[in-house]
């Protein structure tokens, strides 16, 4: 899809006051609506780990059961029948699993009505496809074949973490998963694409090379790339299903076959506006190279809020930024707005002007993370009006 001028905010459902899309998500909905914005960010919506994290997922096509706002609610046989038929290739290996027929109908239930009300206010919602399954997870045991088992998945040492960061998720099996024409890719987006409008494929350039962790390592320092399925997976995903509307997740360690992926596929990428600092005068990060065909961020949910980025900013790297530091939250956001990039979008904590006391994610840890909740009447009339005239500002109100 052509991305058009506009703008949105990240909120996952579990970030709501009551931690799911309840009668708080129609709220939300609504100030979005009264703030000009036309798109809602969630991250993945499936199981979390044992962590919380939804990028961990032991299944990569269920919804998550604890985003169901109404778990008690009748289910009826003919919507048994229906959503068996509707979701015949996962739906029996997520039951041999363990998971709950009842409880995938309430949440499909609940997330379409959702959706539509959202749809009615001119609200699309953006999703979150991670590139890898949880270990051992539905996914894995119902096709060991499609995973290798001598080396997990993770990232080389980089501006997060010395060591890398260990996702510990199985890998791929690109050669086993070529040989049925990438059903179960293609399957991935076709569910994908029944619950959002617009998806963000994280780790885009695993398709291109993979960072690849020997099993049993204690850190990702030792492991090596790995050459990808390139755009065959699009390709056949296409065949089947038309045309993608995906944002590729093009961040970290990003080379020129990365970036002729993207093109070639036509999928816009992403820049970063916390990234304005230490990247030299050619990052993509810093607006004056943005391209029209991007999503801007103010930061995503990997990074510090806006407001804790800048108080642990060293002064010699706030003065690179542009930035006059009286109100740093909102400051980035308005550069993130005037930025050419079609879709700009900010975590709502921005918005906000929290601390750190609102990160949702620490990249390479387990404790402390994906818990934040947003207190039931913080988004104000008075803020939508701000957020509304900023938009109207910089051409991103219809």
């Amino acid at each position: 899809m052509r991305l058009e001028r506009a703008s949105g905010i990240l909120l996952h459902p579990t970030s709501l006051p009551n931690g799911v899309p309840d009668h708080h998500a129609y709220r939300f909905v609504d100030w979005l609506h009264a703030a000009g914005q036309r798109w809602w960010q969630v991250l993945p919506l499936g199981p979390t780990d044992h962590t919380g994290s939804p990028y961990m997922s032991p299944s990569v096509f269920a919804g998550s059961p604890e985003l169901v706002a109404d778990p008690t609610s009748l289910v009826t046989p003919g919507e048994r029948d229906a959503f068996r038929a509707a979701n015949a290739y996962w739906i029996g290996d997520w039951l041999a699993y363990g998971g709950d027929l009842d409880q995938q109908i309430r949440f499909e239930r609940e997330w379409r009505s959702l959706r539509a009300y959202a749809a009615a206010r001119g609200i699309r919602i953006v999703g979150d496809i991670p590139i890898y399954a949880g270990w051992d997870g539905a996914d894995q045991r119902a096709h060991p074949e499609l995973f290798l088992r001598d080396a997990i998945a993770g990232v080389p040492p980089d501006a997060f973490s010395a060591t890398g960061q260990l996702w510990k998720n199985p890998l791929y099996d690109w050669a086993a998963l070529r040989l049925d024409g990438y059903r179960w890719w293609t399957e991935r987006l076709r569910r994908a694409f029944r619950l959002v409008d617009l998806a963000r494929i994280d780790h885009f350039r695993g398709f291109v090379s993979y960072w690849a962790v020997p099993a049993g390592s204690e850190t990702a320092a030792n492991g090596r790339w790995r050459r990808g399925p390139g755009a065959s997976v699009f390709h056949a995903a296409e065949a089947k299903l038309g045309p993608l509307d995906v944002v590729a997740e093009d961040l970290g360690v990003i080379t020129e076959p990365v970036r002729r992926l993207r093109m070639e596929l036509g999928f816009p990428g992403m820049v970063v506006l916390q990234f304005v600092v230490g990247g030299g005068p050619d990052s993509p990060h810093l607006p004056h190279n943005h391209v029209e065909q991007s999503v801007a961020y103010t930061g995503t949910h990997d990074n510090d809020t806006a407001a804790g980025w800048w108080a642990t900013l060293p002064d010699s790297e706030r003065a690179t930024t542009g930035l006059r530091g009286d109100d740093p939250a909102w400051e980035l956001l308005e550069l993130t707005w005037s930025s050419v990039a079609a879709l700009a979008i900010a975590p709502v904590q921005d918005v906000l002007g929290l601390g750190s006391e609102g990160r949702m994610n620490t990249p390479g840890t387990e404790v402390g993370n994906w818990s934040w909740r947003l207190e039931p009447d913080a988004l104000t009339a008075g803020l939508a009006a701000r957020l509304r005239a900023l938009g109207e500002r910089t051409g991103r109100v219809a």
